[in-house]
């Protein structure tokens, strides 16, 4: 909401793309968005109203298009005070071409598109606009969010984020309510039909119904794509739940087909993610900054994009022992994707580490210009790491902190800081300074 507040104060300038997993509220915050600030929402959904998709075809200018628009909706077209929605704009990838005439005409109306699979159907358009067409990704809800969204205290959230900032544990009472809301988020996940349909009823057999729906429309969307593709993609996607919960959670091509290799794969992999339903953290050759030049495609973990839904595929009744506690239950891959799940929403390019040499570290990520190693155990033995220290001990890397996020402690030893896993929600990119001032042959100025 807050990215579509500055759009609504720039709005004129340019149109806004939303994109994002199917089933995560993109439609329903712009709705919301749209009632809350203009006299009039002229919504067009490309998949519910399938002649809508002619609006676009022939067109000799954007004038043309704002008639046909008038005339298709019974909504006034009121100008500066007037939002444009084009939803599931995947079903008309005219609309994306043209939209930058309809930005620059003169700026009279605003103009919100948005659909699923947009990672995969944009390579359609023939023409994305530049300049005039900025792109957000919407995600499920982070854990902050869901903390929220459960009528918890504001407080609650900013004495967590001040003892985060200075390393201080928090009193238990708090403590132990964040980490039972943690476990309950585990299952539940951020997909909001399914948040809400747990705030409505607790009740957990409602919730994974909710989430095998969702399940059930994401196999959906995998079965719309060319029948060879989509059996292997179908595939993929099923094995992701048993990959993770293996030992090194690295995804093996041959587990999908015997003798396969990632190459004969690489299309289905990057579907997944391109569709927004996976999120693959690749493996880097060494951890230094840009990580992105050490990367290794051909490696890596495949998380799903939302922790309740991996937990659904899981099944065998495990929601229940996350909710019970139970502590022979091994909780490391569930945790490893609800991580991977909070940094990618939080704008992270999220990757992990392993060698021979050093052994494996579940994640490097790049803040403050520097590469910063986190670790997620969930045993007692969370300062055991001796891949994180053989790391952390190599002169040539000269990495200066690291995060282990673990089920219970805070606490901060030489260079790593422990951290309760729900307090990954704290974790945030670097904001860029609000001045930049660059003067050839002067410094420059923060």
């Amino acid at each position: 909401m807050e990215k579509l507040e500055k759009f609504y104060h720039e709005a004129g300038k340019t149109a806004l793309l939303i994109d994002g997993a199917r089933q995560v509220g993109k439609t329903f915050i712009i709705e919301e968005f749209g009632r809350t600030h203009y006299e009039s929402v002229v919504k067009i959904d490309f998949v519910k109203m399938k002649n809508a998709v002619k609006l676009f075809e022939d067109v000799e200018d954007e004038s043309e298009i704002i008639s046909r628009i008038s005339a298709f909706t019974s909504k006034p077209l009121i100008e500066g005070k007037t939002l444009i929605f084009l939803d599931e704009v995947q079903e008309c990838p005219e609309a994306v071409t043209y939209i930058k005439y309809l930005v620059r005409d003169d700026g009279r109306y605003h103009y919100i598109l948005s659909g699923s699979l947009l990672g995969v159907e944009m390579k359609n358009v023939r023409s994305v606009p530049v300049g005039v067409l900025d792109e957000e990704t919407m995600y499920p809800l982070d854990f902050e969010e869901f903390v929220i969204a459960n009528g918890e205290s504001p407080e609650l959230v900013a004495q967590a984020k001040s003892a985060w900032e200075n390393r201080k544990p928090l009193p238990k009472v708090l403590h132990d309510r964040l980490r039972k809301l943690f476990r309950f988020y585990l299952v539940v996940g951020g997909m909001p039909a399914v948040v809400q349909r747990y705030i409505d009823t607790k009740d957990m057999r409602l919730v994974m119904d909710e989430q095998k729906k969702i399940l059930v429309e994401y196999r959906k969307d995998i079965s719309k794509y060319d029948e060879e593709n989509s059996m292997r993609i179908r595939e993929v996607y099923k094995r992701l739940a048993p990959e993770l919960n293996k030992k090194n959670k690295r995804f093996y091509a041959d587990s999908v087909a015997e003798a396969s290799r990632f190459d004969r794969l690489e299309d289905e992999f990057v579907w997944l993610r391109e569709a927004g339903v996976a999120i693959p953290a690749y493996n880097v050759a060494e951890p230094k900054v840009p990580l992105t030049l050490s990367e290794k495609n051909t490696f890596f973990k495949l998380f799903a994009n939302d922790v309740g839904l991996l937990s659904a595929m899981l099944m065998g009744g495990i929601q229940i022992r996350v909710l019970n506690g139970e502590t022979d239950l091994n909780f490391g891959a569930i945790y490893e994707n609800a991580v991977a799940q909070e940094l990618t929403a939080h704008g992270f390019a999220v990757r992990y580490y392993n060698s021979s040499a050093f052994g494996e570290v579940d994640f490097l990520v790049e803040k403050d210009c520097a590469v910063l190693p986190i670790e997620v155990k969930s045993g007692k033995h969370y300062k055991r790491h001796r891949a994180l220290d053989k790391l952390m001990e190599c002169d040539e890397y000269g990495i200066e902190s690291a995060i282990v996020f673990d089920d219970d402690a805070m606490d901060v030893v030489g260079k790593v800081f422990y951290a309760p896993i729900y307090m990954v929600m704290f974790l945030k990119k670097d904001s860029l300074p609000a001045n930049m001032i660059y003067d050839v042959g002067k410094p420059l100025k923060l």
